[in-house]
């Protein structure tokens, strides 16, 4: 059984795990190697941690039963963070949106987006944006999700300026649906 909720300060390991996993996985050969070795989950546990007992907005997808990894042990397989967007009073931002590869296409990516969606939309949000690699293979889900590219830019990672596009939803609504 997969369950979505509001992350809490103990899943900060699960999520730290999830965010190097999805990283290493996903951005291999898009990102300088040394980038991704130099990845440490208990950093990323720290930092997330750090959101989680400041308030921020992160949710959970968490595997129990049969589902879970190892079997039977309750853990953390995707995770998604969100706030307003800075200067934008009504615009949300989707921050990261991980999921494990033995969990995807499942429906959780969906699933964590729309509960992110809509914690924004009750604090007053009315549209949304997530800004991506423009080499992530995963990109095509904000589409298929209902957002339009918006605009291109940089981000620097690892000391290199990597390409990334932003997405939006001009209304938030389809996505409480």
């Amino acid at each position: 059984m997969i369950a979505v909720r509001r992350a809490r300060p103990t899943d900060a390991a699960g999520i730290g795990l999830v965010h190097v996993a999805s990283w290493r996985s996903t951005y291999a050969g898009v990102l300088p190697e040394p980038v991704l070795t130099g990845l440490s989950a208990p950093r990323q546990a720290g930092y997330y941690d750090r959101v989680i007992r400041g308030g921020g907005v992160v949710h959970v997808a968490v595997a129990s039963g049969s589902d879970a990894v190892p079997e039977g042990e309750a853990s953390v397989v995707g995770f998604v963070t969100a706030r307003r967007q800075r200067g934008h009073a009504t615009e949300g931002e989707i921050e990261t949106l991980y999921v494990l590869d033995d969990f995807r296409e499942r429906g959780l990516g969906r699933h964590l987006l729309r509960t992110a969606a809509a914690h924004l939309a009750a604090r007053g949000c009315t549209s949304l944006l997530v800004w991506v690699l423009s080499d992530n293979p995963a990109r095509w889900f904000y589409a298929r999700m209902g957002a339009r590219h918006a605009e291109d830019g940089t981000v620097g990672v690892g000391g290199i300026a990597v390409p990334q596009a932003a997405y939006r939803w001009t209304s938030i609504e389809p996505l409480l649906d």
